[in-house]
């Protein structure tokens, strides 16, 4: 099999602001003009290598792939990997075999020593430390929402986990203004914090870590949440529920933002938890929409891993 130069994608952090942005443009473009790809995975096969349970990932990837002539191929939890075959000799044949990996896996360091012997592009669909594809997917809707993204003042109120850390880099990319809002313990990885909080600076936007959700709602044009209790994390979930208590988006947070505000949340939602069925079936959700974005920013992210050196 031929290789081609390509590019990894398994945090946001991997890319350039400028280049994040041409995949935005690239998304809109075939948002606008869905039939000029058609073919542009051809006799290309994609692995879809999940070791978690996945709905708007994998069908968003796997559409995708089909719709611009591609094939899929899933594999769960019954590769040899789960019988002890090493991450590094799983990248080396699937390379001979395949143009592209979707992972979506537990520890990031996972997906990390997959990229460093593989041979073909990488992206990850989700680990626990990040969701870049979903992050990236986001801040293209609120592009497309708003008109901008350079200068929003967006909260993201619940867990300090891979959805924060995903937006935390994106916002800080491109100039948002993000305040996180979690319960103490609850707080984003401070590597990433550091990270996001010195580029953000550069690109003239700002990251905020509080533990006061109300205040960090305040003025905001975009309100965000994530599920309290994430997969692999279902012990926890009684004594989550009593410790994010106060971080639910609903009327009374909604009220403190802009009166433009849109919710997003990036689905699952557990309705009454982290917010209300009011909230997520009123004027200001944007929360289907947004996962309907997934389809063509992740056509556009594979288009650009697949040719870029």
């Amino acid at each position: 099999m031929e290789k081609k130069s390509f590019r990894h994608f398994l945090k946001v952090s991997d890319f350039q602001a400028s280049e994040v942005r041409e995949i935005f443009e690239l998304t809109e473009d075939i948002r606008k003009n869905p039939g000029q790809f058609d073919h542009r995975f051809a006799r290309k096969t994609v692995c879809l290598l999940f070791e978690k349970s996945s709905t708007r990932t994998r069908l968003s990837f796997e559409a995708g792939v089909h719709q611009m002539g591609g094939d899929t191929v899933f594999l769960g939890g019954d590769s040899q990997l789960a019988r002890g075959e090493t991450i590094e000799d799983t990248a080396r044949v699937m390379s001979g075999y395949l143009d592209m990996v979707i992972i979506r896996t537990f520890g990031h360091d996972r997906i990390e020593r997959f990229a460093k012997s593989a041979e073909i592009p990488v992206i990850n669909g989700l680990t626990d430390g990040h969701h870049p594809c979903q992050a990236l997917s986001d801040f293209s809707f609120i592009g497309k929402e708003f008109g901008e993204i350079k200068g929003i003042r967006m909260a993201y109120v619940g867990d300090g986990n891979n959805m924060a850390h995903s937006l935390m880099e994106a916002a800080a990319l491109l100039g948002v203004h993000l305040i996180v809002a979690t319960p103490p313990g609850y707080a984003p990885d401070r590597d990433v914090l550091r990270w996001s909080t010195e580029q953000a600076r550069k690109n003239g936007g700002s990251i905020t870590w509080m533990s006061d959700p109300m205040e960090a709602a305040r003025g905001a044009r975009v309100l965000y949440t994530d599920v309290w209790t994430s997969m692999g994390q279902e012990a926890e979930s009684s004594i989550r529920e009593q410790s994010f208590a106060g971080f639910q988006i609903n009327r009374e947070m909604l009220s403190r933002a802009e009166s433009d505000a849109i919710v997003l949340h990036c689905l699952p939602a557990y309705r009454g938890k982290e917010v209300t069925e009011e909230v997520l079936e009123g004027p200001r959700s944007r929360v289907f929409p947004q996962a309907e974005n997934r389809l063509h920013l992740q056509k556009a992210l594979m288009l650009f891993c697949s040719r870029k050196g």
